[in-house]
C-alpha cells in the first residue's frame, strides 16, 4: 500500500485535531482554540508555493493570534514556503519541539478486554486525562472547549487495570486516516505493554470507522513513545517543527 501525500496527512490533522476558531489566508490556516496545544494554536502554510508577502502575512497571522489571547505559533512542515521559512529566520524565531509524523497502513488490532471507549466529552474519560496527565481543572476546561469542536468521528480510549485508569488516549477519524492524540499512560506502570493495550484498541475502532491508514505525531526526544509505536508498525513519514517569536 502507498501512503497518503503530507498534504493528505497535514489536511486529515488539520480536520481531526481542529482549532476552535479557523480563518484561512489563501492557503495558509490560522487555528485558535484557548492555548491548548500548539496545533490546535497555531499557523500552517499548505502549499510551498504560497509565499507572496510572507513578511506581511506573519504579522497579520501573529497579531491574529495575541488578540485571541494566545502566543504566536507557525507549525513549519515540509508543505511551509520558503519564503515564510526565511522571514522567520531574518526575524530570529525560534524553532522548538522537532517532531516526527509516524504512519501505517491500519491493519486488524485485537482490543484489549480491560479497555473501554467514550464520547470525548464524557466525563470519565476526562477525569482518566485529567488523573494521567497531571492536569489542572483550567486545562481540562480548556481540553473540553477544543474536543467539543470535533466534528469527525472520534473516541476516547481509557485501559483499566483493577479498577483504575492506567494509560488513555483519544482517536479521531478523517479522510480515511485515524489520527491518534493525548497519549499517556501511568508513570509507575510504564513498560508494561499498556499504551500498546491502549493504541490498539482505538485502532480496533478506527478499522470499524472507515480508516485504512494511521498516523501520528511523535516528538523527536521522545525515544519511548518512538519504540512503542515502531512496535506497532507505524514508520517515520517526515519532520516538521513549531517555531515561535524570540531569538535562536
Amino acid at each position: 500500500m502507498i501512503l497518503p501525500t503530507v498534504e493528505a496527512f497535514e489536511r486529515a490533522g488539520l480536520e481531526a485535531w481542529p482549532g476552535i476558531e479557523v480563518k484561512w489566508d489563501g492557503s495558509w490556516v490560522r487555528r485558535a482554540a484557548g492555548g491548548y496545544t500548539k496545533r490546535a494554536n497555531s499557523v500552517q502554510c499548505f502549499d510551498p508555493d504560497d509565499g507572496e508577502d510572507a513578511d506581511l502575512r506573519v504579522i497579520s497571522a501573529s497579531t491574529w493570534m495575541v488578540i485571541r489571547g494566545i502566543k504566536p505559533v507557525f507549525r513549519i512542515t515540509p508543505l511551509a514556503a520558503p519564503e515564510l521559512i526565511e522571514t522567520l529566520d531574518e526575524a530570529g524565531w525560534q524553532s522548538i519541539d522537532r517532531s516526527h509524523l509516524f504512519a501505517m497502513e491500519l491493519r486488524e488490532q485485537q482490543p484489549d478486554p480491560n479497555a473501554r471507549l467514550f464520547p470525548v466529552l464524557d466525563p470519565a474519560f476526562l477525569a482518566a486525562q485529567q488523573h494521567l496527565q497531571g492536569y489542572s481543572d483550567a486545562t481540562v476546561d480548556r481540553m473540553r472547549s477544543l474536543l467539543a469542536a470535533f466534528v469527525v468521528p472520534s473516541t476516547g480510549i481509557v485501559v483499566y487495570r483493577d479498577g483504575e485508569p492506567v494509560a488513555a488516549g483519544l482517536m479521531a477519524v478523517a479522510g480515511g486516516i485515524v489520527i491518534t492524540g493525548n497519549v499517556v499512560t501511568d508513570a509507575l506502570r510504564r513498560r508494561q505493554g499498556l499504551g500498546a493495550a491502549m493504541m490498539r484498541t482505538g485502532l480496533h475502532w478506527a478499522r470499524a470507522h472507515g480508516a485504512t491508514v494511521a498516523a501520528l505525531n511523535v516528538q523527536a526526544d521522545n525515544p519511548a513513545g518512538q519504540a512503542l509505536y515502531s512496535s506497532l508498525g507505524y514508520q517515520y513519514q517526515y519532520d516538521y517543527t513549531y517555531r515561535i517569536p524570540g531569538a535562536a
